[in-house]
């Protein structure tokens, strides 16, 4: 009875961990999405802009801005984790070291779908070393999710810095062709 509440618990863990990951990606994908809508706007108007030190400025900051937002999102998307193995003590097999097989990389290793089958059943039998599979992925979905918050909010700043720079170079230019008229004997 406590294992199934064990179970259960780190099964709820988990999909909100799963849930996590891909509400991350859509953020990614949609700040992707709109960040190249509006680089298309700026490359179309770009041969408009009347070039002044302060419209340079901001330029050099939006191109670095929307390369920054790109390379975080870029990393949100393929996130950059260290592989982290599980040593417990398998008695069934040969190995010191057991292989998640919840994971494409743990089942990537095995020769065979029946020496895959073979070793989920030799795991499954084993409360223990069912619940440090588990574990294991969980522990591992909460550091992939770690540094997908990280990435995302990392782009989320170069984001807002890009399309600062492109609205105030927009007031710029905006600002320069009124002033004639807002001013007009000056």
């Amino acid at each position: 009875m406590e294992s199934n509440k064990q179970f259960n618990a780190l099964l709820q863990v988990l999909s909100g961990e799963q849930q996590v990951i891909q509400r991350t990606d859509q953020k990614a994908f949609t700040l992707l999405s709109i960040l190249g809508v509006f680089m298309v706007f700026f490359i179309v108007h770009f041969q408009k802009v009347q070039i002044n030190f302060f419209v340079f400025t901001l330029m050099m900051i939006y191109f670095s801005s929307a390369m920054g937002t790109i390379y975080y999102l870029v990393r949100v998307i393929v996130p950059r984790i260290t592989p982290h193995k599980t040593k417990i003590e398998d008695k069934s097999a040969d190995r010191s070291e057991v292989i998640n097989p919840t994971f494409f990389a743990g089942i990537s290793q095995f020769k065979s779908s029946e020496e895959y089958a073979f070793y989920l059943k030799s795991i499954v039998k084993n409360d223990d070393q069912l619940y440090e599979m588990f574990a294991s992925q969980v522990f591992a979905l909460g550091n992939i999710n770690n540094v997908k918050n990280n990435n995302i909010r990392k782009s989320t700043f170069f984001f807002i810095a890009a399309l600062l720079s492109e609205l105030l170079i927009i007031m710029s230019m905006a600002y320069g062709r009124a002033l004639p008229y807002l001013f007009p004997n000056g």
